[in-house]
């Protein structure tokens, strides 16, 4: 079993928490131990406003806590009530992030008062609020997350899987239940991939002053994973007309197989180029050069009149397949610029180390 950065965080940060509690002599260490474990996120800057939230919802656990002992006691039924008043307020608030840490306060405080309730209220405030900084210290400090070699690799395995499939399919040699279990694998794999995007974009690097670098790399990031779309999008057409597909003429079928080998050849390359691993001049592409736009739609529309003699509803099958493609061929051919105009004004910022053994 592999123990991940979040898991050794959050061992790290209820350390952290019950350390500064003995260090301050705080009773009921556990609570800030607890804090901790809610009130760690995966990036920095979330974790930053968790701690801003956090403190908003603690400030409404305890006032609600102190306002209703002083009022009515401390009956389970009390706390029952203020519960529901401290999730209403949350929520009315939109700080519905903070509502279990929030009610972790509340009942801190209610449990048992006594002559110095007031006291005794800020005391448990102050752990709680204790272990939600040293969950934001830990986030800050120890292992800082790489998101950035995560969307990178994840997006190179997801596009290396999806196009060994297409180059299956193309090849008559794809087994069709296989083939539609694991396009809902990579379907989950590109939701996933989202969410990396969103903590790639959410993290700040507090140690280099390049916004303009990072701004540019989200563009291509966003180009990267709207490239991957694309060819899942082909693979899932090539599927759905795989008889229509073999129905073709052998020629045109070469055709087909032929431009996709070519795209993605170029779709390789291109996130070879992006590491330095291939040089921004090359323009390497297996066998002939690959179709533009306008000679693959007039060779089917070549094939048009054929089809349609044939079968029309084949017709209007192929040409989604044929559209598809040229659509892969476009999004391909604008991550290349992007990629090339990047490492031309960005030379220092330019590669990207790949860790193999990145969690993603």
């Amino acid at each position: 079993m592999k123990l991940g950065a979040r898991i050794l965080k959050t061992g790290i940060a209820i350390t952290l928490a019950l350390f500064l509690s003995h260090i301050f002599d705080l009773p009921s260490p556990v609570f800030a131990g607890i804090a901790a474990i809610f009130a760690l996120q995966p990036t920095v800057y979330r974790s930053y406003q968790s701690i801003i939230e956090h403190i908003q919802g603690n400030l409404i656990g305890a006032a609600t806590a102190v306002l209703f002992v002083m009022a009515f006691g401390n009956s389970i039924f009390i706390i029952g009530l203020a519960a529901v008043l401290v999730i209403t307020l949350n929520l009315k608030l939109k700080l519905g992030n903070t509502i279990s840490l929030s009610l972790v306060t509340l009942i801190a405080i209610m449990e048992t008062p006594g002559d110095d309730f007031i006291q005794f209220a800020l005391i448990r405030f102050s752990t709680i609020m204790l272990g939600v900084v040293s969950a934001f210290i830990v986030n800050l400090v120890f292992l800082p997350p790489k998101y950035e070699n995560k969307l990178y690799y994840k997006s190179s395995i997801l596009s290396e899987e999806i196009t060994k499939w297409i180059r299956l399919s193309t090849r008559h040699a794809s087994e069709h239940q296989l083939l539609k279990a694991d396009i809902e694998k990579l379907r989950e794999g590109i939701i996933k991939l989202d969410q990396l995007y969103m903590m790639y974009k959410e993290e700040r690097d507090y140690f280099k002053n390049n916004p303009l670098a990072k701004s540019r790399k989200l563009v291509i990031y966003r180009q990267m994973i709207n490239t991957v779309k694309k060819s899942l999008e082909t693979l899932k057409r090539l599927h759905r007309y795989e008889n229509e597909f073999n129905q073709l003429p052998v020629e045109f079928q070469e055709v087909i197989q032929h431009q996709l080998d070519c795209l993605i050849n170029h779709h390789e390359q291109v996130m070879l180029k992006y590491v330095g691993k291939v040089r921004p001049e090359a323009s390497y592409i297996e066998g002939e050069v690959c179709l533009n736009k306008k000679e693959l739609f007039e060779l089917f529309l070549a094939q048009r009149n054929e089809l349609a003699q044939t079968n029309s509803q084949m017709l209007y099958h192929v040409m989604q397949l044929v559209s598809i493609i040229m659509e892969y061929g476009e999004q391909v051919e604008h991550l290349d610029t992007l990629v090339t105009s990047f490492q031309s004004y960005h030379k220092d910022d330019s590669n990207v180390t790949i860790e193999q053994n990145t969690e993603i």
